[in-house]
């Protein structure tokens, strides 16, 4: 594929329970199968869910988990002032920037206007990456 992706939340939800559009699920098969990123936050919301389905527990097992550091920690501030946004949003967005990840989400709307940030809908987006 050549490029690198932070997984959303909400777009890990969507995938196992097969919410997703069928391009977009094969697409995130393939990127699950190679090298599935997601951030602290996206773990802590995920195992968060009052019952988590063992599809999630297996794939947080398997994903490769960005912490935060000290890099990642200065573009949240810097997020968070200039955008106003949640806390965990705003992390999310900082991970990806720093990163250099495009993030997969389908809350495009938390996100919009990040200056640095890639994102991709997988429920409108996906033929225009793959």
């Amino acid at each position: 594929m050549g490029q690198e992706y932070l997984l959303d939340t909400n777009v890990i939800i969507d995938f196992s329970a097969l919410k997703l559009p069928e391009k977009a699920y094969e697409q995130l098969s393939a990127i699950i199968d190679s090298f599935p990123q997601i951030s602290i936050i996206n773990k802590i919301e995920l195992l968060s869910i009052s019952e988590v389905p063992e599809q999630i527990l297996a794939f947080v097992d398997e994903a490769y988990v960005i912490k935060l550091d000290d890099d990642i920690v200065s573009k949240t501030i810097e997020i968070r002032r200039k955008y106003r946004i949640k806390l965990p949003d705003a992390i999310i967005a900082a991970t990806a920037v720093i990163m250099k990840l495009h993030l997969i989400t389908h809350n495009v709307s938390d996100f919009k206007g990040i200056k640095g940030l890639k994102l991709i809908d997988p429920y409108t987006q996906f033929n225009k990456y793959f």
